[in-house]
Parts: structure tokens; C-alpha cells; sequence
């Protein structure tokens, strides 16, 4: 029996949006496991989109920022997918970061109680249809235990494979071991014979990570103490330019996926192992943009 592949992200730039449909469409005729979407360049719409141009691939928002629209606008436009697409949308929401909170406008509040009481708004709202199934991002543990308590799944981004068993203690073991239950992480995902031309791709990529405190402390709490503590150090003497050095090998080889095809397959593997249903593959090219790094996933996974 063939190794089931995984899901990908795919992102609806400005001028090759239909283009990007299209490769919604392609992936689903392969047979990945599902696409999930980011928050910039409206991931709703992309989502809409596929409710109507595909037609058996699970697909989502990876996330939807819970700041971003009225509590109505999500029901409505949630209720509209899940109808459409006959039940395939999954409505992945999280908080967001700081750059995030300054492009909305918005001042958060608390993570977990803001999340409690989003999901609770949202449920509430039965004038518009029945309502897709809820996935919570979530890096610390506090996150995951509210995603078993209340969700129908978790979705991580960026995570440490050797932590992950940890993180998912969080979960009772009957939602650990449930299949309805989504257990997803975004993987940052470079496929390149050059290996240290891939592993420099996600070291760019990540670097934006690493200036955001709540990664910072997920990857502490993963064991990255000492990488992270000199991250801080060289941001508050503003040494901006120094940051990449503090993603060593071993933290990129923990956190991402990059080398050749049959490397990265294996990697997907071990996710899974690691515990995480659904790995995500977030596409990057060491030679070319967003659409040369999706052909590269898509030949990588046949």
C-alpha cells in the first residue's frame, strides 16, 4: 500500500491567484492529504475558492487570526464553506503574533482565554447553518490542552519534532489516538540536491520566527535554551544581522525539513512517527519562488 502523502500549504499571491486554484486542483488529483492556508493574502478566500473548485480534499486556514473579522462575518462565511464543500472545510484559528496585531489594529488580550471565548462566540452563532469542525494553533502546552478541552484538533507551525511527544502529552490519550481528531504542523519544507543551499532557505525562512518572543519561548521550552538566549542577547544590542547564527543545524534539522526528495519523504515519515497526523509541507525553492517550490513537492511526492 502507498505511503499516504502529506498535506501542503499553498498561498493565493496578488496576480497568480486563479493560477493558485489551479494548483489546488492538482494537488487534490495527486492525492495530498489536504491544503492549508496562512493568514496574508486572505486565506477565507482561497478557502471559498476551493469549496467550489475542488471536490474531495479536506482543506483549511492555517490560521485564521481571531482579531481579523467580526464574529458574524467568520460564521457566516465558515457556515458557507463547510455547506459548500460538504463538510471538508476545517476553520484552523489561533491568535496570531505582534506584527500581525499592528497590520489588524487590534490590541489582543489574554491567548487562552481570548481563544475560550472566540470558539464559545462562534459555536453560538446558529442562524447561518451548521459550523465547520475547529482547530486551534497552539505551541506551549496550556494551547494544546485547551485544543483537546474544546477543539477538534491542533495545528502547530514550525514545530521541534523532539518535543512533540511532549507537546501532545497535553492531549488526553484518547484524542492523541483518535484519526477524527487533527493533529497537524506547518513544516518548513526546502527540496534541493544542494542540501546547504536548502538548509540556508530555511534558515531565512525561520529567522522572521525567531524574532517573535511566543516562538522564542516554544523553542526554550523545546530545549533550545541556549540557542534562544543569544538570540535575545544579539536582538537587544542590536545585532539584527547576527540572529541567523543562533539557528544551528541541529535546531534547523529539528524544526524543518530540506535535502533531497527521498531525505524530505523520510522526514514526513518521522513526523508522523512523532505523533503528528498531519504533516504540512510549507514549500520553499532554493531555485525559484513559491510556484518552482510547489512543482518541487509535487515531484518529490509523485
Amino acid at each position: 500500500m502507498p505511503e499516504q502523502l502529506p498535506a501542503i500549504c499553498l498561498i493565493a499571491m496578488p496576480g497568480r491567484r486563479r493560477r493558485t486554484v489551479e494548483l489546488c486542483q492538482e494537488a487534490e488529483k495527486r492525492g495530498f492529504t489536504g491544503i492549508y492556508v496562512p493568514s496574508p493574502t486572505g486565506n477565507m478566500s482561497l478557502c471559498e475558492a476551493m469549496s467550489w473548485n475542488t471536490t474531495s480534499i479536506t482543506f483549511g486556514t492555517s490560521i485564521a487570526p481571531i482579531y481579523q473579522r467580526t464574529m458574524v462575518d467568520f460564521a457566516q462565511s465558515a457556515a458557507m464553506m463547510h455547506e459548500v464543500s460538504g463538510g471538508r472545510f476545517r476553520m484552523g484559528i489561533g491568535i496570531a503574533h505582534g506584527p500581525s496585531y499592528v497590520r489588524m489594529g487590534v490590541t489582543p488580550g489574554k491567548p487562552l482565554a481570548d481563544t475560550r471565548a472566540f470558539i464559545e462566540k462562534f459555536r453560538a452563532e446558529t442562524a447561518f447553518g451548521p459550523l465547520p469542525p475547529i482547530i486551534i494553533a497552539a505551541l506551549r502546552k496550556k494551547m494544546v490542552a485547551l485544543s483537546g478541552e474544546l477543539a477538534d484538533g491542533v495545528v502547530f507551525a514550525n514545530a521541534s519534532r523532539s518535543h512533540m511527544g511532549q507537546s501532545l502529552a497535553a492531549l488526553p490519550a484518547a484524542k492523541r489516538n483518535d484519526p477524527n481528531f487533527f493533529i497537524g504542523n506547518m513544516i518548513p519544507t526546502c527540496v534541493s540536491d544542494d542540501v546547504e543551499a536548502a538548509r540556508a532557505v530555511n534558515r531565512r525562512t525561520l529567522t522572521n520566527y525567531a524574532f517573535l518572543p511566543n516562538y522564542r519561548n516554544y523553542w526554550k521550552e523545546a530545549g533550545y535554551v541556549e540557542e534562544m538566549d543569544g538570540i535575545e542577547k544579539a536582538i537587544a544590542e542590536g545585532r539584527r544581522d547576527d540572529v541567523p547564527k543562533f539557528l544551528t543545524d541541529k535546531w534547523l534539522a529539528d524544526n524543518t525539513l530540506f535535502g533531497p526528495a527521498a531525505k524530505v519523504r523520510e522526514g514526513v515519515a518521522a513526523w508522523r512517527a512523532a505523533g503528528v497526523h498531519t504533516p504540512i509541507i510549507v514549500p520553499s525553492s532554493a531555485a525559484g519562488n513559491q510556484l518552482k517550490a510547489i512543482e518541487e513537492t509535487f515531484a518529490t511526492f509523485g
